[in-house]
């Protein structure tokens, strides 16, 4: 049984997921001593919001991607 190809979207979406849980974990770690840049946030509210983060670049990327065409499903 042939596999369909993976759309364009779901793959932007994936690379845009890693980049943005990269880039968030990176910028953490560079602000670890600087603790206060997270003050205003509760503790249990952090990790949260924080994840909304990759979220939200996923979502983007996934959204603005074009689909992969189809033509076997036609």
């Amino acid at each position: 049984m042939a596999h369909a190809p993976i759309e364009k979207k779901v793959t932007w979406a994936s690379v845009a997921a890693y980049l943005g849980s990269t880039g968030l974990l990176a910028a953490l770690a560079t602000v670890q001593d600087n603790a206060r840049l997270l003050d205003p946030m509760p503790d249990t509210l952090a990790p949260f919001v924080l994840a909304l983060v990759p979220t939200a670049i996923t979502a983007v990327s996934g959204w603005t991607a074009k689909h992969t065409p189809r033509p076997d499903l036609r």
